[in-house]
């Protein structure tokens, strides 16, 4: 429990050590950048197996390359994720200066922000305001998103006491600092009396207050004490099955490496024992063993082949992460004109992941509806008003509501009678109605010149209350203890008593009130299944109510009960007390309330029935659960659990699981029951329900999951999911911040998932595979090369190449692969769905397909090596002198590479584009130009040690033979990647395959008559072929048969497309 006064609050908070109000959001300054920054990324396995292999590399008896080749592209690496973690901590540095720098006063004494303290008299306990009877409109967008307006309120003794505000001195009693946004529990001790504190006297941090010119509070949390503070925790870290997946197969390559490298090692040790050894021109004179040799072979094997592990892979993955977030982020189909809102990706690290959902869940108000509310029937009495006879006649008149001023203009009801009824004055039953729903309400009203603009806390409440204001019950004002109607033609203002306010444990709200003669009544509305419980035993119309009720229901309508009761003088006084008492009780608040709550809602009389429609209500379910086979399998269970309890003297109950076995294997039949339907709805479920309803799906069916939904009480559900997608809705923007991707139609998340999500799946697929092809085909090739040069350690190309072969030479075209490539257009994606599929299916990258990869990448590097090594073996140059030497080899080993993996990502690519073009051709462009350039004889006299291949690629690629020997190499490397491509296509077509051949055939049809045609006669007389006239005159029809379209096959089935959905 927290204490704090406001009396000598440095002295106070210096002493308790409470925390100060500066905020720190940051995670580095100018000294800790750098090393924390580093530390952060080395945590990272791959730049830490990196930096353990530059630190191999300066040891000079392991060393098989220069330093730079690795540090180069450590250094790119890691000063790209760097710079990106500098420009997101740079915006965070610039909001906590602004918020700490904010300007406050403190009993009348300017100050900044950060320097206020618990006890200080200008924050957050509210104690009075400039608006009668202390209230204060606020907006709570940064906590909750939403932008309609709260009202807060001061005690009304604080605000009787604003004149001595100076000499004010008292005791809070409150919780200790927590997160929750929707709960504050205190006591004020002053002048020897206990008064509750709750969350309507609180301003929150990140409150704007509004329609309010001066506000004075006292400080209860500052600074990382704050609520708002205490919720920026930490978030579950959210993986896709590809991360995981890739993380995996790089340590497959790691152990392959090391597989290879000891034997390489073996190699060499048993080489130097038998040949080394005994070959004069080798002796180095360090006199080391076979076996001590071998073990530094290793070493710098290590070294040599580390490119198999690829260090750019996880920063070319988060660039094409984020291309994709923007792409989502840009698209116009997503963009909901009249909210001004557009698709947001919250998050760049599950793109990919969009492409393989399997089980969707959705809360359906507010998400699969539009959550509008609009007041349409009631039933008063046992009578319904609200209905219309449509069936005879098609047009109805709504009604007229030109006699009230404040009517809205937008409601829209069409029972002329009920209108009638209320004017007339005749029905006090009806009366009773509307003054219940004007008066039992948390809502706020503002006033704009003869305008009325109701601020409701739910949509629920802004339509009763619009509903009532229309009917001529039209809610004015309230203050803390008054609420003023204009009932038709007159005024009144009643006394509120207490509010009794809804949660959704109670699932109703009461208010009790004070009428002008001194009566004492308690209004209560909310839930059937709560209200019929509290009900007298002498209530009328309770099985006509009913009735009504299951009628409105079947035509998906919500309902809400109304009733009331009268309450005796020494019954309130009795009641208050214990009222009073468990308000202010420190322990179980919430608990004492409640039950003083049930205390008087007893013995109610059921007023009515009130019914809201939901518009746009879209859902539909197919009920196919194949029960029998479940409750065979559960009777069977219990049955051998029941064998076990033979001898016990409690046999289990057989509703309720007997132990953990069986509980989990009925939480495993709700699963498979429910994965058999089409689609399932959980009805009456809490958030922690809903999330315990996605876990168990993700437990026990492996799947990857999405949560969608618009309310507070979606959160858990769109937390626990794979994907969690939040709507802007009328239910706020908590979903939203809690989401990982957000839009404002629910009909958004077809084009997310069948466009946004496939392509960026099909995308990141084939970067990964191509990206370890690439590897696999350059790496390699040192491993066969050792095998003649003694496994000594040595590399078949020039340092510089391999330092920017990842960098530089084949990075931009599979980049732009992963960012722009598309089987099909977004149209096809949407109209067949079935090429989804193999995203659900995981089939475009597993292990097989890695493996793949890596035996296409062995074979290619068996092609780069051996056909040049065959080509230069006994070869003569056109001068006469043998261009085979070691350096030729390397430079058309290198060329041959660089072309074909260039030409292998562009037979890969499906969707050309300038820029594709570009980054093919311009890679190959920039290795000949910039290898020409390292081995020039200027740059050899700057750097001689560093630059050794002086004229080698000039010397090389002038023998038309040897640009013959990297023609065909290519060729071959390419030729059997053309065939297989073709025979998949013709012989084993992918639903994508199928799809784009039918597009294909489309586009190849002529319509039967083109105008404008040059071959067309321009006259009768030049005609060759006979007329009709025979045709005509036997009578037979010239009109031809209609061409009856194929059906398309079942593999590939498209849907018809709605405007809206």
């Amino acid at each position: 429990m927290r204490t704090c006064k406001n009396e000598d609050s440095k002295f106070y908070c210096s002493y308790i050590c409470f925390q100060g109000n500066a905020i720190k959001t940051y995670k580095y300054n100018v000294l800790t950048f750098l090393p924390l920054n580093l530390y952060e990324q080395f945590k990272r396995a791959a730049n830490l197996y990196f930096l353990c292999l530059l630190i191999l590399q300066i040891i000079p008896q392991i060393s098989t390359l220069p330093w730079y080749t690795t540090l180069v592209p450590l250094v790119l690496v890691l000063g790209i994720t760097a710079i990106k973690d500098l420009v997101d901590d740079l915006a965070r540095h610039r909001m906590d200066k602004e918020i700490n720098n904010r300007r406050c006063d403190v009993l009348l004494n300017e100050t900044r922000w950060m320097n206020l303290q618990v006890g200080d008299v200008a924050d957050i306990l509210l104690l009075s305001s400039s608006n009668p009877n202390s209230l204060c409109y606020v907006e709570t967008a940064e906590l909750d998103g939403e932008t309609n307006l709260k009202f807060k309120m001061g005690l009304k003794v604080t605000d009787d006491v604003i004149s001595c505000f100076v000499s004010f001195s008292a005791l809070i009693l409150c919780e200790e600092p927590n997160n929750r946004l929707d709960k504050f529990m205190g006591t004020m001790i002053w002048d020897s009396q206990s008064y509750a504190l709750d969350l309507d006297n609180m301003l929150l941090r990140g409150c704007k207050i509004r329609n309010t010119d001066v506000c004075h509070g006292l400080v209860i949390f500052a600074g990382n004490d704050t609520k708002i503070m205490r919720n920026g925790g930490k978030t579950r870290f959210k993986r896709t099955r590809i991360d995981i997946l890739m993380n995996y197969m790089v340590y497959t390559i790691f152990a392959l490496l090391v597989l290879l490298c000891a034997g390489l090692a073996i190699g060499h040790t048993y080489w130097y024992e038998s040949i080394g050894s005994k070959a004069w021109y080798l002796y180095d004179g360090l006199g080391y063993s076979s076996s001590y040799r071998g073990f530094l072979s290793f070493w710098g094997y290590i070294i040599i082949l580390n490119t198999m592990v690829p260090i750019s892979l996880y920063v070319s993955v988060e660039v094409i992460r984020l291309g994709q977030s923007k792409f989502i982020n840009w698209d116009l189909q997503m963009y909901y004109a009249d909210k001004d809102t557009a698709a947001k990706a919250r998050t760049t690290t599950l793109n990919e992941q969009l492409g393989q959902i399997e089980y969707i869940f959705s809360d359906k108000t507010g998400t699969l509806t539009q959550n509008i509310m609009a007041f349409k029937k009631c039933t008063i009495t046992g009578r319904t008003y609200g209905e219309t006879n449509h069936q005879l006649s098609n047009v109805t008149i709504p009604v007229d509501f030109s006699w009230n001023k404040y009517a809205d203009k937008k409601f829209q009801f069409e029972d002329h009678f009920l209108v009638s009824c209320i004017r007339s004055k005749k029905d006090p039953q009806i009366h009773e109605f509307f003054k219940l729903l004007s008066l039992c309400h948390t809502v706020m009203v503002e006033h704009k010149g003869d305008e009325l603009v109701y601020q409701a806390a739910s949509p629920d409440e802004g339509a009763l209350v619009t509903a009532a204001c229309n009917f001529g019950y039209v809610f004015l004002s309230r203050t803390q203890d008054t609420i003023t109607i204009l009932e038709m033609d007159h005024e009144e203002t009643y006394e509120m008593l207490a509010l009794l306010d809804f949660n959704s444990d109670r699932k109703r709200m009461s208010i009790i009130l004070r009428f002008p003669d001194g009566k004492i009544r308690l209004y209560c509305k909310g839930a059937d299944t709560v209200i019929y419980q509290r009900l007298d035993a002498n209530s009328k119309n309770i099985e006509t109510t009913q009735e009504a009720l299951d009628i409105f229901a079947n035509e998906t309508l919500r309902t809400l009960c109304l009733c009331y009761k009268d309450i005796s003088q020494a019954e309130f006084d009795a009641w208050s007390q214990k009222h009073q008492a468990a308000s202010v009780s420190m322990g179980n608040r919430e608990e004492a309330l409640d039950t003083v709550y049930e205390e008087i809602e007893e013995n109610l009389l059921i007023s009515a029935r009130y019914i809201l429609r939901i518009a746009h209500f879209l859902v539909s379910v197919q009920n196919e659960i194949l029960y029998e086979k479940k409750k065979k399998r559960r009777r069977l269970r219990l049955k051998k659990l029941r064998k076990r309890f033979t001898n016990s003297t409690n046999p289990p109950d057989s509703n309720q699981p007997v132990d953990d076995w069986e509980k989990e294997k009925r939480q495993e039949d709700f699963v498979d029951m429910a994965c058999e339907c089409s689609a399932v709805i959980c009805c009456r479920v809490t958030p922690k329900q809903k999330a315990n309803v996605v876990s168990l799906v993700k437990r026990y069916k492996k799947a990857v999951t999405l949560s969608i939904g618009d309310g507070a009480n979606d959160v858990n559900m769109i937390k626990t999911a794979d994907i969690g997608v939040g709507i802007s809705g009328q239910e706020g923007m908590q979903a939203v911040m809690s989401s990982d991707y957000a839009f404002a139609q629910f009909r958004y998340l077809q084009r997310l998932l069948l466009v946004h999500g496939r392509w960026s799946y099909i995308r990141m697929c084939k970067f990964l595979r191509y990206f370890f092809y690439k590897n696999f085909a350059f790496t390699l090739v040192h491993f066969w090369f050792s095998f003649f040069n003694g496994f000594s350690s040595q590399t078949a190309y020039e340092d510089w190449f391999i330092t920017l072969y990842n960098v530089c030479y084949s990075s931009l075209p599979v980049l732009l692969v992963g960012l722009l490539d598309q089987d099909v257009n977004d149209k096809l994606s949407l109209r067949f769905p079935k090429l989804y599929l193999p995203g659900q299916q995981g089939s475009l990258f597993n292990y097989k397909n890695f493996f793949i990869s890596l035996f296409h990448g062995i074979f290619t590097s068996l092609m780069i090596f051996f056909i040049p090594y065959g080509a230069f073996l006994q070869t003569m140059g056109q001068d006469g002198e043998a261009p085979s030497d070691y350096q030729s080899f390397a430079v058309v080993a290198a060329s041959s590479l660089i072309i074909t993996v260039n030409l292998q990502i562009s037979l890969n690519t499906s969707y050309w584009t300038f820029v594709n073009f570009f980054a093919v051709i311009g890679s190959i462009a920039i290795y000949f130009g910039v290898m020409f350039d390292i081995h020039s004889a200027g740059i050899h006299v700057i750097l001689p040690t560093t630059f050794t291949f002086t004229g080698a690629a000039s010397n090389a690629l002038r023998q038309p033979y040897l640009w013959l020997t990297i023609i065909l190499t290519v060729g071959i490397c390419l030729l059997p990647v053309i065939c297989i491509q073709f025979l998949y296509q013709t012989i084993w077509p992918s639903v994508g395959d199928k799809v784009r051949s039918l597009k294909n055939e489309r586009k190849k049809k002529k319509p039967a008559f083109q105008r404008g045609g040059r071959s067309r006669r321009s006259a009768y007389a030049f005609s060759h072929s006979s007329g009709y006239a025979d045709l005509i005159a036997s009578g037979r029809s010239i009109r031809q048969r209609p061409r009856v379209r194929p059906e398309l096959p079942e593999s590939i089935r498209e849907v018809p497309q709605a405007d809206n959905i």
